[in-house]
């Protein structure tokens, strides 16, 4: 059983009972290897065989369109089931679609126009959602981050849309705790609404937001030279994968489920960016007083 999941998992097809095959390639002729080993430990037989090129059409027993197809029902399930109540659990399922897709990615050795259509559906329920979490979310731009002086940028007026989720959140807290303690924070109802004199951050045009593959949490810690604290690196990947998705984090699902809580039972923002800091806080002093991994 532990072979046959092995295989399975590797994305083997099935010739016949007890035959299975990959296409060539050295991580995969490794693994198969790896599943021999243990089959004759076990008291078993197992024989690895490389194959010469045959006319018979062994990329049809490689098809992934049927559990394509499954995906792409469950993506559009999803859309259709968008609404305001739901819509933080709409996101945690979207994270999980995207998973199942990458790993079955992983063993479409013979990709085609299937995958292309199911992952274009996969950005348009991430597009839909993050519209629907975030609206005006900005967009990455293409420049050079500057180093800054912090002493520059202090008492001011810091300028974000209403209703922060996330990387305004944590933008929030990094900056009255890390950049300006005496900052104010603004909260706009639309960014053309950012005074000339408030320092915007997380929406398109501001003076800090999204930076190439940066969230606008991690542009601020380059700006100012933060991101060398490991812990405030820790929570810059948290932020990202909530923000953009990417790399998963562990800690991701519990802090956006206590940050989801806060904004639901919280009107004002001034007060919810107070419970959110202290979430923030915790979370860096844990990771500033955890061990290194050994």
């Amino acid at each position: 059983m532990r072979a046959w999941r092995a295989l399975k998992t590797a994305g083997a097809a099935s010739l016949r009972d007890g035959v299975y095959l990959l296409p060539e390639g050295e991580e995969r002729q490794a693994m198969l290897a790896e599943v021999a080993v243990g089959i004759d430990e076990a008291g078993g037989q197992a024989y690895l065989l490389t194959t010469d090129p045959l006319p018979y059409p062994f990329e049809a027993l490689f098809d992934r369109t049927e559990e394509y197809r499954h995906l792409a029902a469950d993506v559009q399930d999803s859309l259709a089931a968008l609404d305001g109540n739901a819509i933080q659990e709409q996101a945690r399922l979207a994270r999980k679609l995207r998973k199942h897709f990458a790993a079955l990615a992983t063993i479409d050795f013979f990709p085609g126009e299937t995958q292309r259509q199911v992952r274009a559906q996969l950005d348009e329920l991430d597009q839909v959602l993050q519209t629907r979490l975030s609206p005006g979310e900005p967009t990455p731009r293409e420049t050079e981050i500057t180093r800054l002086d912090a002493a520059a940028y202090q008492g001011r007026v810091w300028a974000t849309r209403k209703r922060p989720w996330v990387d305004r959140m944590a933008s929030a807290w990094l900056i009255h705790r890390f950049i300006d303690r005496q900052a104010r924070f603004l909260w706009l109802t639309a960014p053309a609404d950012c005074p000339a004199d408030a320092l915007g951050f997380d929406f398109d045009g501001a003076t800090f937001t999204h930076t190439g593959n940066r969230v606008s949490f991690e542009t601020l810690l380059a700006s100012f030279g933060l991101n060398g604290d490991p812990a405030l690196a820790r929570i810059a990947e948290i932020v990202h994968f909530l923000d953009v998705g990417g790399l998963p984090a562990p800690e991701a699902a519990g802090l956006e489920t206590l940050l989801a809580g806060m904004r639901a039972s919280l009107a004002d923002d001034d007060a919810l960016l107070a419970t959110a800091s202290q979430a923030f806080d915790f979370l860096y002093i844990h990771y500033q007083n955890r061990e290194p991994a050994q």
